[in-house]
């Protein structure tokens, strides 16, 4: 797989100063060079591609190359500050028949020198989180699916509030029977009799149609004329 190469921090102005050998062990002084006479000015890129990781000093315009400085780790022997300030560092910069040298550089801002810490330091982190990622061994996956004989068991808790409520809905509807028909009346008693009608002993009359209880109305009127009607034999009339 070809892995492409990514641009991690670019500066358009840095300066490169030749610096005598380190005499001692307390490190390099920015003082000791002559700062006001840099012997390059140009552009530098913080590169990566895969695991390595460079600073490529190129020219301004051309962007021909002019140093390239292998980083393995930071902080490390490939990039150190120096002890008296904070723009400026010594590279140890590398050409391809791999001989060695160190150079000073420096940033006119303290802002320039800041960010390049930084995009070193976020860069070395990202390398040791994902070689610890790699380095994991991979967990195989999970199988939730049931064997052949497993069961599950799962319980289920009725309060008895809802098993009282189960059973008066049961007893309420064998109690209502066939929808559409009413329930008989309870007992099978009997309704009395209401005060001056017939015992129950005696028969039923049935009730008399409109015609019979006419005949009866003429009927009794007839007779009470009748009877207030004087008889012949003793009336007093007088014949002519």
């Amino acid at each position: 797989m070809e892995t492409y190469e990514s641009v991690l921090l670019v500066k358009p102005e840095v300066f490169v100063f030749n610096i005598p050998p380190r005499s001692s062990n307390r490190g390099y002084r920015a003082a000791d060079w002559n700062l006001a006479e840099p012997s390059w000015t140009g552009r530098m890129r913080l590169i990566s591609k895969g695991d390595e990781c460079s600073i490529k000093l190129e020219d301004k315009t051309t962007g021909e190359l002019f140093a390239k400085c292998p980083i393995e780790s930071y902080p490390g022997v490939s990039i150190e500050s120096v002890s008296d300030s904070s723009r400026y560092f010594v590279l140890r910069i590398q050409d391809d028949n791999g001989r060695t040298a160190f150079i000073g550089v420096g940033f006119g801002d303290r802002s320039d020198s800041f960010d390049l810490n930084v995009a070193l330091q976020d860069h070395f982190k990202w390398l040791k989180k994902e070689k610890q990622i790699n380095e994991e061994p991979s967990c195989p996956a999970l199988d939730l699916g049931f064997k052949e004989g497993e069961t599950i068991k799962i319980n289920m808790k009725i309060s008895k509030k809802d098993s009282n409520d189960g059973s008066s809905r049961t007893k309420a509807r064998s109690t209502m029977g066939t929808p559409g028909l009413l329930p008989p009346p309870p007992g099978g008693s009997k309704l009395p009799a209401p005060p001056g009608s017939s015992p129950a002993s005696s028969p039923i009359h049935a009730p008399k149609t409109p015609a019979e209880n006419w005949g009866e109305f003429t009927s009794a009127q007839t007779s009470s004329a009748s009877a207030n009607e004087p008889s012949p034999s003793n009336s007093n009339w007088v014949q002519f």
